[in-house]
């Protein structure tokens, strides 16, 4: 059903990497969201009205809010397939982001609201009148909230889209915070128990929890979260698969919104090769790139030495030696500089984040290793931390 609608109403809909397309796909699904939302809400508040039910009623503005997030949606899906221009010459992408954390926003304003009203319906509660028409029309709304959460799941994993990942979350909540308004009015019928006001409060913090982590989802991108981990190794695969290329370090992915990121990267190639040739070998790996994962890629040439055997010796005992220390810790750039009293090893070392040891510690322990192998290795590095 997804792929027929999606050919009757979204052009270009295999073409997710698109900008513009994008763009349809969340006009597609925030006009879907507002039209579905709105006949919720609306059939929702005259059943609240009907029964006297905060809980019912608390339902029906949360639908509303979801009525609301799905404009601010559709508007920031096609603010973000704007073009490029001199003010922003990376595009508009990170406006689906923005959009994200302002509906998340209103939707945390809307849950703090209903919470107040279901403080005072458990501090002064009214009873609640049975009607079999709202039961069915919220029977109905759960059976319409889980049809929304399976459309934008399926839209978000086309598109990878955070916004309508969680405007699918968002839809599954729905569904169950609708249960719980339903087994409050069964058990306020049968057990002549009045729990609204404790059901509007649960349905209520549903609404704050689902605020919390759209808002958090949202934000992570904006503040330059570290790119996915599948994606990174595709791209070390697509360029270690190059025979010119002996490693990959230093690479980091830019994302400037879904379908607008830039990846730079280092490669190491022999350093005794023609410096044309391995120039169009990165040339034609960036051409590749670009192709294969629709980004702006920038390469920078990093000469080793692959066929000198005390260097590549060496190295793999430095290597092991920083594995001592700690698995997690890699290098790179290694080079060795001769001199008449000594020899200058000189390389990187990639360290994870908030590692148990400081930078300073961590030259320390490197120095000594080097100097284990043999008292005349000087260790010249720079500690640093992985982008990815």
């Amino acid at each position: 059903m997804i792929n027929f609608l999606l050919r009757r109403f979204v052009r270009d809909s295999d073409r997710v990497e698109d900008p513009e397309v994008r763009g349809r796909y969340g006009v597609f699904s925030g006009v879907v969201g507002i039209v579905l939302n709105l006949c919720l809400f609306a059939a929702k508040a005259a059943a609240g009205w009907l029964t006297a039910s905060i809980a019912i009623v608390a339902d029906a503005f949360n639908n509303l809010s979801d009525a609301g997030s799905s404009v601010v949606t559709l508007v920031g899906f096609k603010m973000a397939c704007a073009p490029s221009d001199s003010e922003h010459p990376f595009g508009h992408g990170r406006i689906e982001y923005v959009s994200g954390l302002a509906v998340s926003m209103a939707i945390l304003l809307v849950g703090l609201e209903l919470a107040r009203g279901s403080i005072a319906k458990i501090l002064r509660p009214e009873a609640v009148s049975f009607s079999a028409v709202s039961v069915v029309i919220l029977l109905l709304s759960i059976a319409v909230k889980l049809w929304m959460c399976w459309f934008n799941r399926s839209l978000g994993s086309r598109l990878d889209s955070t916004a309508m990942k969680a405007t699918a979350m968002d839809s599954l909540t729905d569904a169950v915070a609708t249960s719980a308004v339903v087994l409050g009015i069964a058990v306020s019928y049968f057990a002549k128990i009045n729990i609204d006001g404790w059901i509007g409060m649960l349905v209520a913090l549903f609404i704050l929890y689902t605020g919390w982590t759209t808002a958090r989802d949202s934000l992570s991108p904006l503040l330059g979260q570290a790119p996915d981990a599948a994606f990174v190794r595709q791209i070390e695969e697509t360029v270690l698969a190059h025979d010119e290329v002996s490693g990959v370090h230093d690479l980091i992915v830019h994302d400037y919104g879904p379908g607008r990121r830039i990846i730079s990267l280092h490669a190491e190639m022999p350093c005794n090769a023609d410096i044309l040739t391995m120039h169009d070998a990165v040339d034609v790996i960036e051409l590749e790139l670009r192709h294969k994962f629709g980004c702006d890629v920038t390469i920078h040439m990093d000469p080793v030495a692959v066929d000198h055997g005390e260097i590549g010796a060496l190295r793999e005992r430095v290597e092991e030696m920083v594995r001592g220390i700690d698995p997690s810790i890699s290098i790179h750039d290694f080079r060795m500089v001769n001199g008449v009293t000594h020899t200058n090893l000189i390389f990187d070392v990639t360290v994870p984040h908030r590692f148990r040891l400081s930078d300073a510690q961590v030259a320390q322990r490197v120095r000594e290793g080097v100097q284990a192998i043999d008292s005349k290795y000087f260790a010249v590095i720079r500690v640093e931390q992985a982008f990815i």
